[in-house]
């Protein structure tokens, strides 16, 4: 069984993350992780103790431990009644003392998991994200896809996933993945290409047919479609797609100089808050056979 890993700090915004988790975990027949991360307090840090307290680590990891339970509980009883076929998640909660990023990947590892599910921290802070600057690292070191949450009500529902792509030939089993994560929803494929007005027209349709013919033969999905946007630069390009093209999920790779590393590094503010009203897929640069 498919497992899929929710970081979670018990605000609103890691809860709205577990909800939407929990959401694709139904339809994709998976089960559910809650993962706490817990630090030494900062007292004791503060009283330069060489050893944490046996009872102090049982009583924080006890307090954890009811939290996750009383989350699953709650997440449990708002899906009663949902439509999600036949399956039923089992939601399960871990609690460790450690840094999130470590967590997280080790859990990965152990349950092979094909996704990771965390909440952003509010519109137009995503370089600030939920679980604080653990997370970026755990996202440029990720092996493993994350789908970034935002703090607003998700829909419940999937009919179209956006993948933004530069038509680099490594997209194209990405594509692959991303079907079977659409297939079960019958969500539309939606593969964006941003180009400024400077571009060599016959030379990239050329490209663009090549690339479409691949994904075309290794993704078997007949809901895949293609849109070239002509903008000034890849984010405004978004942002057009964001305004206008309905799009229920954005899907990127995280590669060096692309779209992706602007938003995580927050160079842009007003602008992005507007992406971030959609979940945000991120690929790492060499994920392969993603199966959702």
């Amino acid at each position: 069984m498919k497992t899929f890993l929710i970081p979670t700090d018990f605000s609103e915004a890691a809860t709205n993350a577990a909800r939407y988790g929990l959401f694709l975990a139904r339809h994709l027949q998976a089960d559910v992780q809650l993962i706490h991360a817990f630090k030494v307090p900062a007292e004791a840090r503060a009283a330069a103790q060489s050893a944490w307290p046996l009872n102090d680590y049982e009583q924080v990891k006890h307090d954890a431990v009811v939290e996750l339970d009383n989350l699953r509980h709650q997440l449990e009883m708002e899906t009663i009644g949902s439509p999600a076929g036949n399956h039923i998640s089992r939601v399960s909660g871990t609690a460790e003392l450690g840094e999130v990023s470590i967590m997280v990947r080790n859990l990965v590892d152990h349950y092979r998991s094909p996704m990771v599910v965390m909440g952003m921290s509010g519109a137009g802070k995503m370089h600030r994200l939920l679980l604080g600057s653990n997370s970026q690292e755990l996202i440029d070191k990720a092996t493993f896809p994350v789908l970034l949450i935002p703090n607003i009500p998700a829909p419940r529902q999937l009919k179209k996933i956006a993948f933004a792509t530069d038509l680099n030939k490594g997209d194209i089993d990405l594509i692959h993945s991303l079907a079977s994560l659409a297939r079960p929803f019958n969500a539309e494929i939606l593969i964006v290409h941003v180009t400024n007005d400077k571009y060599d027209a016959p030379a990239h349709q050329h490209l663009v047919d090549e690339f479409l013919n691949e994904v075309t033969a290794k993704a078997h999905y007949g809901q895949i479609y293609y849109r070239h946007v002509k903008s000034m630069d890849v984010d405004h390009g978004l942002d057009w797609l964001s305004e206008h093209g309905q799009v229920d999920m954005l899907a990127m790779v995280h590669r060096p100089h692309f779209y992706l590393e602007k938003i995580l590094k927050g160079s842009h503010t007003q602008r992005l808050a507007r992406h971030i009203r959609i979940p945000l897929l991120v690929f790492p640069r060499e994920a392969h056979g993603v199966c959702f």
